[in-house]
């Protein structure tokens, strides 16, 4: 059945849901620790190093960490920025190569959300629209948009292992 099929029904989709959740969900005093030890890093593509660099460093305000050679595609780029709480975006360039416009697909990038405080959650919308940059606000508490090569990205003001008031880890 498509995604995009209307026909499904919603009751029978909340019963898969909850078989899934029956079978797999323990509740947090009985779920073991997890093997690792945090995200280092989530690789999208740029077309463009200096134009992603203006995106996530100068609007968004995410620090570029490191800018280096990609080790497996010579003349490639591989550069990082500051997420916070450890974590880093990593992008690479693929000059020469016609990758082709941003696509969503089975296992590939649906969004990222990136936990901000939600003082600064106001700021960077604010810095979206002062940038031209088309979003959309959900619930008070985030903001999606497209990076300059359609990646989606979402700031959420819920704190890390919250999704809407409700803790998720």
């Amino acid at each position: 059945m498509s995604t995009t099929d209307d026909t499904r029904d919603p009751t029978a989709l909340e019963e898969e849901r909850a078989r899934i959740r029956d079978a797999h969900l323990k509740p947090a005093g009985e779920r073991p620790a997890s093997t690792a030890r945090g995200l280092h890093h989530t690789a999208l593509i740029s077309s463009d190093v200096e134009r992603t660099v203006r995106f996530y460093q100068d609007v968004l305000g995410f620090p570029l960490t490191e800018l280096i050679e990609n080790r497996d595609y010579p003349g490639s780029s591989h550069f990082f920025f500051d997420i916070g709480n450890g974590n880093l975006l990593a992008f690479f360039d693929f000059p020469g190569l016609d990758v082709g416009p941003y696509a969503e697909v089975l296992g590939g990038l649906h969004h990222m959300a990136i936990s901000v405080d939600p003082e600064r959650w106001a700021t960077l919308v604010e810095r979206l629209t002062d940038a031209g940059v088309e979003h959309e606000v959900h619930s008070g508490v985030s903001v999606y948009f497209r990076d300059p090569d359609g990646a989606r990205i979402e700031l959420i003001a819920d704190p890390l292992g919250e999704m809407y008031g409700q803790h998720v880890l």
